[in-house]
């Protein structure tokens, strides 16, 4: 679908200073919802990304996904004349999100009070592993890092086996969506104050924010209650996990209300009065025999979707556990745009994660396209910063300006 001529954040720009994954997704949720992002990228390689799922020739996927409708300009960071026009750039910006290890904007000259002497209602989303303030702020860490100082590694496995990581960017982009909306509610409070803001999002913050019972379970025990790991279970509900089929797993959620409709399900109608089966507590305190119950009447059926089937039947919230490759063609994931398609000019057609915010009056998969490194510098410097072609040509030739030489091209 073509890109709108506005979307909903028409008129919003935002200074990227961002690379990897949590920044990127930040402000990824700009560019796609129509704000223009400026993508500052260090010469002479850029984001950092860009070395990263190079599946098609150089293009990367990687680098694709995370900046469609992204403006590239790459500048010579080390130099003064290179960092000069970051400055300038700030006045004409509403936002800037950096996800430096913390100091390193300051190091830099643009630290939220350096920001301020350049627009005094600027807005500064810094995005970190644990936090800009505390004990640990200034050790460097990843998105692991943060899960594992949040208790969230220590729920992931069986609980007589190491803990497990999930192999899916969780902590870093639910950061980004937390800085997406801080940013967002930054600017309202500053339409109605007109005070700027310095924003400190931690994915150590994010993840600590997912915690469902777990936090509350062991503080409000007094620590009687040790949550931890229990593998393809919950520890507080049941029946509810992942349980086996033939040819493969299914994830049911059977508990509280919908236990009798399970039951009827597994023509066995009287489990949902009896007082040994009847209640959560109960059959936690018997989930091996539940779970043994439950996998024995699937083994009944000759494949998961005429298990799903009977389940559904009777409205039991439940799923098949799907491969990355079968996500990729699942009818309803492909018809809400779950699963997208790119057609990138480069790098050709692929498919890669869609928008999550679907709203009534823009689409929200539109054909964006990613920049290639540096392909804004001449636009958004005549555009913004009103230097003329020699002028920028004279930034080329002093090595302070760099891009990508076109597909194709051996220049």
């Amino acid at each position: 679908m073509a890109p709108p001529a506005e979307h909903l954040l028409t008129g919003i720009r935002i200074l990227d200073l961002t690379r990897a994954l949590a920044g990127p997704s930040c402000t990824r949720m700009f560019a796609e919802l129509g704000a223009e992002v400026i993508k500052i990228e260090a010469a002479p390689r850029g984001d950092m990304v860009r070395g990263i799922s190079q599946l098609r020739g150089p293009r990367s996927l990687y680098l694709i996904q995370q900046s469609l409708n992204k403006k590239s300009l790459c500048l010579d960071l080390r130099s003064a004349e290179g960092m000069a026009l970051v400055r300038e750039l700030v006045p004409h910006c509403d936002a800037v999100v950096e996800n430096f290890k913390p100091g390193v904007m300051a190091d830099m000259g643009l630290g939220y009070e350096d920001l301020r002497e350049l627009r005094d209602d600027i807005i500064l989303c810094s995005i970190s592993a644990l936090g800009q303030t505390g004990p640990l702020a200034r050790k460097p860490g990843y998105d692991y890092i943060a899960q594992a100082y949040a208790g969230i590694t220590s729920m992931i496995g069986d609980p007589d086996q190491p803990p497990h990581i999930p192999l899916a960017g969780i902590g870093d982009v639910s950061s980004g969506v937390h800085g997406a909306f801080a940013i967002a509610a930054a600017i309202l409070n500053r339409q109605r104050t007109g005070q700027g803001q310095h924003l400190d999002i931690a994915i150590l913050d994010a993840y600590y924010h997912c915690h469902e019972v777990n936090v509350h379970q062991c503080s409000g025990s007094d620590g009687a209650i040790q949550p931890t790991r229990a593998g393809r279970h919950l520890a507080y509900l049941c029946p509810a996990g992942v349980y086996q089929g033939n040819g493969g797993s299914i994830v049911l959620m059977a508990f509280m209300h919908h236990w009798p409709d399970l039951c009827t399900a597994m023509g066995r109608p009287e489990l949902a009065t009896d007082p040994e089966w009847a209640t959560d507590a109960a059959r936690l305190q018997k989930r091996e025999q539940v779970i043994a119950l439950v996998e024995d009447w699937l083994a009944t059926f000759p494949d998961v979707a005429s298990a799903l089937a009977a389940i559904e039947a009777q409205g039991v919230p439940c799923a098949p556990v799907l491969s990355i490759a079968e996500t990729l063609t699942h009818p309803h994931l492909v018809e809400r745009g779950t699963v997208r398609t790119v057609r990138d000019p480069i790098a050709g057609e692929f498919q890669i994660p869609g928008m999550p915010i679907k709203t009534s009056g823009y689409p929200a998969n539109c054909d964006w396209r990613a920049p290639t490194l540096g392909e804004h510098n001449r636009e958004l410097l005549e555009s913004l910063l009103g230097r003329n072609r020699e002028q920028i040509d004279a930034l080329y030739a002093a090595g302070i300006l760099m891009e990508e030489a076109p597909a194709g091209s051996t220049g």
